[in-house]
Order: structure tokens, then C-alpha cells, then sequence
């Protein structure tokens, strides 16, 4: 059952305004980078090489910036292991798990939608 964006704000009454923890998650969890690496975190536990191969184009700098703000908000969780060399990995955490539970639909809507959007949006506006 799907609930309405109405119903959404009546939770409570900040519920996605401008000041609210809701617009900090979205951009956190829905940015083009945070969704690519929780993607890539959904095939199990990867350490950074394996991230950086996974989403294409992303920077070390921008890579490093995601993860610590997904392990920030409980989403990743970093797991440093006291080796020579030293071994890092990446992981869903619970939260994670559940938040992708809930993104996998709608990004598999994208993947099966997006050449057909694409072509559609650069034919010309009659």
C-alpha cells in the first residue's frame, strides 16, 4: 500500500521542509554517488578498490566523501582490519539492507526505463 505525500507530512509536522532531517537523509542516501555506491554494496562487502571499479567515474576524493557520510548516518559500516598492508572493507549495514530492501524497485524501474526515457527526451518537442 502506498502512502501519499500528505500523509507523509501529517507524521510530523516538518516532515520534508526545508529545515527538516528528512531533506538530509534524501540527499544523503539519493544523490547521484550515495546511490551508486549503496548499489554497489547490495552484491555484499567490497573493500575500495573494488567501490572505485564498481561506480565508474566516481573520484577518490568523492568516494571517500560518500562512505563517510553513509557510515556517518548508519547506512555503511567500515570495518578496518590490523594488517600489513592494510585491509578496509565496506558493508550494508542493517539500515542499509533495509533501505536498498526498499530502493531496489524503483532502481530497477530506472534500469528498465532509462534508454527509452533517454531517446524520448532528446527527440524534439512537437
Amino acid at each position: 500500500m502506498t502512502v501519499s505525500f500528505a500523509e507523509l507530512q501529517q507524521r510530523s509536522d516538518r516532515a520534508f521542509t526545508e529545515s527538516c532531517p528528512t531533506r538530509v537523509v534524501l540527499d544523503h542516501v539519493m544523490s547521484k554517488w550515495g546511490v551508486l555506491v549503496l548499489l554497489a554494496l547490495t552484491d555484499g562487502t567490497a573493500r575500495w578498490g573494488e567501490l572505485r571499479r564498481s561506480v565508474a567515474g566516481i573520484s577518490e576524493k568523492m568516494l571517500a566523501s560518500t562512505l563517510r557520510t553513509l557510515e556517518a548516518d548508519g547506512i555503511v559500516r567500515r570495518t578496518a582490519y590490523p594488517e600489513v598492508p592494510p585491509r578496509v572493507e565496506y558493508a550494508l549495514t542493517p539500515r542499509g539492507d533495509e533501505l536498498m530492501e526498499r530502493m531496489m524497485p524503483l532502481m530497477e524501474w530506472v534500469a528498465d526505463n532509462a534508454d527509452e526515457i533517454v531517446e524520448q527526451g532528446a527527440r524534439p518537442v512537437a
